[in-house]
């Protein structure tokens, strides 16, 4: 049978199924392509950044460079760091003490971290539902075809292949695109969110490494 012909002699609730599940399908793709993106660009762009900040001696000239990798989690939390650390040294050096700043400079870096950690979140939630969410609705559709090829039997008094075949095959097709729209997200959700702990790994392992260098400074 033609598929496309299934669905547009499918009934109401099975097309309405149909396009509720094209609509998370789309969604998500969407979504996939945008965080693949923007993942990739923050992973590439940290990696320069940490480069830079590794070979210079300079925290201007790490601060200028910060700058160009906007797409940097750690490039963010440097510059909050740094900003923190500027207007610290502009107050009386006696007052707040070595202890105060170094806990200004730390909320200022957890401050970024949780909105770094916001942002590469963002969208993820609607992977996780339409993984778990579209399974049980492509369920629900099969459960219509079949009880509509049920309602066939009864009303034709024939249980033949002609009769039960369409709505057994409505079943079917609700059942492949709940399937359809499920994986993709699935797979999506669990990759981006290792990549997205990674992140979070190394963005922990900056604020430390950075918080080190504000203790030499106010060391000093």
């Amino acid at each position: 049978m033609n598929a496309f012909k299934l669905i547009a002699e499918a009934s109401f609730v099975v097309q309405l199924i149909l396009f509720a599940r094209i609509l998370f399908s789309v969604f998500s793709w969407a979504i996939i392509i945008f965080k693949r993106r923007t993942l990739r660009l923050a992973a590439a762009q940290s990696r320069k950044f940490l480069s830079v900040f590794r070979k210079s001696r300079d925290l201007d000239d790490v601060n200028e460079a910060a700058r160009k990798y906007q797409a940097s989690p750690l490039a963010a939390l440097f510059e909050a760091g740094f900003r923190e650390i500027a207007l610290l040294s502009k107050r009386n050096p006696s007052a707040p003490s070595r202890a105060e700043r170094m806990e200004h400079v730390e909320r200022a870096l957890l401050r970024v971290s949780n909105g770094q950690i916001a942002k590469m979140e963002r969208m993820m939630s609607f992977l996780a539902t339409t993984g778990s969410v579209t399974p049980f609705i492509g369920l629900f559709g099969t459960v219509w075809g079949i009880m509509d090829a049920f309602q066939r039997i009864g009303i034709l008094r024939s249980a033949s292949l002609t009769t039960v075949a369409p709505g057994i095959a409505e079943a079917l097709i609700a059942t492949a695109a709940g399937l359809f729209a499920a994986i993709p997200a699935v797979i999506a959700y669990n990759f981006f969110l290792h990549r997205i702990k990674d992140l979070i790994t190394e963005m922990e392992d900056f604020s430390l490494e950075f918080l080190n260098i504000a203790d030499r400074l106010y060391g000093s």
